[in-house]
């Protein structure tokens, strides 16, 4: 899969708190996304206790019947302690190595974290949504931010506000489980990233996050 450049690898947290400020600008918030969705990849990384090792998974799943299409895992070192608010600094050059081993280049990406809902409106589904080119959204199982809980019924939602910015929302995927968090990645808007949530949902989180957390915890697991 080829990958965009975004500049130098940040070595201290100022450069990349200066990276996000200076990627911010590039994130489409208003495209409609994939309009005849056929795969969706699905990205997440898992820690093995004790060390510095990391493992990213990246699993492409046919959106139809969540079947698996394509899996990738990448072993590495953490680029950096984890920083709430820097995640990407951490994990995102083992994506980066996971997502460049893909054959299909996926139709969306769902990452576990956050887009636009952010201190910097940047995090790490931004950064994959701007490396890719391709629609990305950031699906949380904690909030980023302070929410409201929604009402029961799948589908509904509340917004996730700072200031008067609505940056992300608390979606129930299943009628009485705990919400997850959705924001926008890149091209693509949020209630557009929140229907393809729903869509691609079984259980709490969609199925495209199950798939990959499973498989990195399994490969970390695998040391």
């Amino acid at each position: 899969m080829h990958l965009h450049d975004l500049g130098p690898t940040p070595a201290t947290l100022d450069d990349a708190a200066a990276q996000q400020e200076r990627l911010r600008p590039l994130v489409d918030t208003t495209a409609p996304g994939p309009t005849d969705l056929r795969t969706a990849a699905g990205i997440d990384v898992a820690h093995h206790d004790g060390t510095d090792e990391v493992v990213a998974a990246v699993v492409v799943l046919d959106a139809t019947t969540l079947r698996p299409v394509e899996t990738r895992t990448v072993r590495g070192r953490a680029g950096h302690p984890y920083v709430p608010g820097f995640l990407a600094l951490r994990e995102l050059p083992v994506v980066t190595a996971a997502l460049e081993e893909l054959e299909h280049t996926p139709d969306l990406i769902v990452c576990d974290g956050a887009g636009v809902a952010h201190p910097r409106r940047f995090g790490l589904a931004c950064h994959v949504g701007l490396l890719t080119g391709v629609p990305t959204i950031g699906v949380a199982k904690s909030p980023p931010l302070p929410f409201e809980m929604p009402k029961p019924a799948r589908g509904s939602w509340t917004p996730q506000v700072e200031g008067d910015e609505v940056v992300g929302r608390a979606l129930r995927t299943q009628h009485g489980v705990q919400p997850v968090f959705v924001s926008v990645g890149h091209r693509i808007g949020l209630d557009a990233a929140c229907e393809h949530v729903l869509r691609l949902a079984r259980h709490r989180l969609p199925e495209t996050t199950r798939r990959a957390d499973r498989l990195a915890r399994d490969a970390a697991l695998r040391v």
